[in-house]
């Protein structure tokens, strides 16, 4: 599994928020705490307001508060938010893989690697990472 510097950043920055609860925090305010590039920032709070994983809000009390709470958004939530497939062969999500003759096998590898990232990730949320209780 390989993790984007953008599923960085967009976990680095839903962690930020989520602290922020029930606050709202502003996305220079964001870039300036986790020392990220503003408009890198903007793009992934983006993709992540379209995903309905975070609000933004205008006004007095702008800025970019969780679309739900903490405890029901997960770290996969997240990942797929930003990259899309947890995981892939050959650029097509595990489960398409197909293999013939002596490599049938490998199939069964990728998709239980798959299975077991899931697992993980959909576990993780990030109340649970704040409180710093990842279930294993």
């Amino acid at each position: 599994m390989h993790i984007s510097g953008r599923a960085d950043y967009a976990m680095r920055a839903m962690l930020v928020i989520a602290a922020a609860e029930p606050g709202r925090v502003t996305a220079p305010q964001l870039a300036e705490s986790e020392q990220m590039s503003i408009g890198s920032l903007q793009a992934i709070l983006l993709e992540l307001r379209r995903a309905g994983l975070v609000i933004s809000h205008r006004g007095a009390e702008r800025g970019y508060g969780l679309a739900r709470p903490a405890a029901t958004i997960t770290v996969g939530d997240v990942l797929r938010a930003m990259d899309g497939a947890l995981t892939t062969v050959r650029g097509l999500p595990t489960e398409q893989a197909t293999y013939d003759g002596v490599s049938r096998g490998l199939r069964r590898v990728w998709v239980s690697v798959d299975t077991a990232i899931t697992n993980v990730v959909d576990q993780a949320t990030l109340a649970d990472l704040l409180a710093d209780e990842v279930p294993a």
